[in-house]
Order: structure tokens, then C-alpha cells, then sequence
């Protein structure tokens, strides 16, 4: 693909050059574009199906999701056994997974969808996947691999507070709306080569808009409670503090979510650091 200089203003997304993907998404037969959904949190989940409202106004949607919640499952796959696929709603095309993010991501491509996707789409995510939180999201491993793969993809989060669940904050149909019109535009237009997208999302019912934005620089600590076992030994439950490193800051994505807007932070699959190509002497 060409490299693409994109421009988020409150209200729109647009690219200085049109989609050239080298794979036709819509052959003969197909009279819709194809989209592929998954998540971290189930095939079940609320945020699943919000998402798949606005996916629908962009295509034909088929979601190969984990049986249950993976949540921190980042990048992983099953590699020490199999994974089970079976067909939950063959008419809405919904089906559940055994394994992994990546893993349903990898088995819809080779085994589930009739053509090759326009796009992938992974969430809307029951908490926010900003700053280096993308680093265990399972919901970011999904958009990873397909962005690997040469597909569009789209990775949707919704912030919430400790303590919180989507049903305190469910996406408004505004929103939902909104996030369909990005989605489309999106798909029109194409992404720059190795690109994906982070969205995360404000938990309130209207958008200030979307804000282009880089991710936070943060840290987590006091990560481990002890549990206690009845058969006894040393065990521990994963928790944690987040620390925003730079909350003075106004690019970052927290700092859009803290002024009502859906931050849009574009993300490589290369991980090299160019800087450090240039400064390091060996």
C-alpha cells in the first residue's frame, strides 16, 4: 500500500489516498464487502454486539469469537493442543472458539469465512485498551494478526472505571452510529502498510469526536493480592494500579478520553525502534 498521511478532525476521518489493497474482498457472488468480528470477551458479549450493529452498516458481518471471556490473552496462540469450532447461529453467521483471540482470528481465515475480509474488527472491549495496555489486550492480539495478514483492521475499547461494567455504560446508538460512518470510511480508504487501528471510547452517550493521538506512556504496580488456597501453598490474584506517566499531557489518548472523545491511535506491527537505528553506536 501507499503510505497514507491521516488527518482526525472532531467529526471525520479521512486519508490523502484511496484503499489499494492487492486481494479483491467482494468477488462475483458477493454483493457485500465482508467483515470479521472477535473479541477477548466472549461471543456472547454486550460489546460484541455493538459492534456488530456498526459493522453491519459497513458489510456483511461474521464473527468467529472465544466460548468465554480471554481477557490479557494478547498475541497467544494454542500451540500445545486444539481448539474446538462450532457454529452458534449459522444464519447470522456466528460461531465460538475454544482457543484464543489470534486463534479465532487465524481459523476464520482458513476455515470459516466464504472470502477474504475487507476488514477485521475486535471488540467493543469491556475496558479501555490505552497506553500499554495494548501490550496484554487480547482484543489488540485479534487486530495484530490480522494487520499481519495484510487485512484493514480496527481494534474498539470502551473506558471504564474499576469497578464497572459495560451494562453501567453500554455504547449509545449515536455512537454505535458514529463508529459505523469511521468503520466505512475506513474500509473506503484504506490504512498505511503494517497499520492498524486503537479506538478507545469514552463512556459517555455523545462523542466530542475522534482525536488521531498517541498512546500514553504508563506503568503498572502492586500488580499481585495474596490468595488464600484451601489446599494452602503460595498463590496470588493479578491486579494492579495503573500510573498515567504523563497526565499533564494533551496528544495522548487518555487525554482525549478525558475530554469526552474517542481516541484513534494508529499502531505498527514493526517493532523496531527507526530512532534507535540512527542514535545507537555498536
Amino acid at each position: 500500500m501507499k503510505n497514507k498521511i491521516m488527518n482526525v478532525q472532531r467529526d471525520q476521518i479521512t486519508t490523502s489516498s484511496a484503499y489499494d489493497g492487492h486481494h479483491d474482498a467482494t468477488p462475483h457472488g458477493s454483493d457485500r464487502p465482508l467483515i470479521l468480528l472477535t473479541n477477548d470477551d466472549g461471543y456472547d458479549a454486550a460489546g460484541l454486539q455493538a459492534l456488530r450493529r456498526a459493522a453491519q452498516m459497513v458489510g456483511e458481518t461474521w464473527v468467529v469469537a472465544p466460548e468465554g471471556a480471554r481477557s490479557g490473552a494478547a498475541c497467544s496462540i494454542s500451540s500445545t493442543g486444539t481448539v474446538a469450532l462450532r457454529t452458534v447461529d449459522a444464519e447470522a453467521h456466528i460461531h465460538a472458539c475454544t482457543g484464543t483471540p489470534v486463534d479465532c482470528v487465524k481459523l476464520a481465515l482458513e476455515h470459516v469465512v466464504p472470502r477474504r475480509p475487507v476488514l477485521v474488527l475486535s471488540g467493543i472491549n469491556h475496558g479501555d485498551n490505552a497506553s500499554i495496555s495494548i501490550h496484554y489486550s487480547g482484543t489488540m492480539g485479534a487486530v495484530l494478526e490480522a494487520c499481519m495478514k495484510g487485512i484493514t483492521a480496527v481494534g474498539v475499547s470502551l473506558y471504564l472505571r474499576r469497578g464497572e461494567t459495560y451494562a453501567d455504560h453500554p455504547v449509545s446508538d449515536a455512537t454505535i452510529e458514529a463508529l459505523g460512518c469511521l468503520l466505512r470510511r475506513v474500509v473506503a480508504q484504506g490504512l498505511p502498510q503494517d497499520t492498524c487501528l486503537n479506538i478507545n471510547l469514552p463512556p459517555r452517550e455523545l462523542l466530542t469526536g475522534w482525536r488521531l493521538c498517541r498512546q500514553a506512556r504508563g506503568s503498572w504496580s502492586a500488580e499481585w493480592a495474596d490468595a488464600h488456597h484451601p489446599f494452602g501453598g503460595r498463590h496470588y490474584w493479578l491486579t494492579g494500579t495503573f500510573t498515567n506517566l504523563e497526565p499533564d499531557a494533551t496528544d495522548t489518548d487518555f487525554a482525549a478520553l478525558r475530554d469526552g472523545a474517542a481516541s484513534v491511535v494508529p499502531i505498527s506491527v514493526d517493532m523496531t525502534a527507526h530512532e534507535a537505528l540512527r542514535s545507537l553506536v555498536l
